[in-house]
């Protein structure tokens, strides 16, 4: 799965590659592509999951400017993939937040992306 920009509009290509990190698809792929199709007006949520799968794309993500979460392990059923972000910095620590925290609807969309931490780490 690819995001594409067409225009001022954002298209998911679904797309029928080869496995990356022994996954296809890859959260990876989505994510790189992501990076380079929206950038700063991207955001990416890594959530529980076995593996490193997205670690790297989440890390491009922040790197192009986009805000990045990931889930935190007290509320992960396996902290695999928010961890392995995290090694990378893709997740800043005070963005590892709970799935209620990640689903509260008590802000706008708007008002949390004013409300941006810069990336950290490698």
């Amino acid at each position: 799965m690819l995001l594409k920009r067409s225009g001022a509009q954002y298209l998911v290509d679904i797309i029928d590659g080869p496995p990356v990190c022994r996954h296809k698809p890859s959260v990876d792929v989505l994510f790189r592509s992501t990076a380079r199709a929206a950038g700063a007006n991207a955001t990416g949520i890594i959530m529980t999951g076995m593996g490193d799968d997205g670690a790297r794309g989440l890390r491009e993500m922040c790197d192009a400017g986009a805000t990045t979460y990931g889930q935190d392990e007290a509320s992960c059923v396996v902290y695999g993939m928010p961890k392995e972000a995290k090694k990378l910095g893709a997740s800043v620590v005070k963005s590892l937040l709970s799935t209620f925290r990640l689903t509260y609807s008590g802000a706008s969309v708007p008002e949390r992306l004013n409300h941006r931490a810069p990336c950290t780490g490698a």
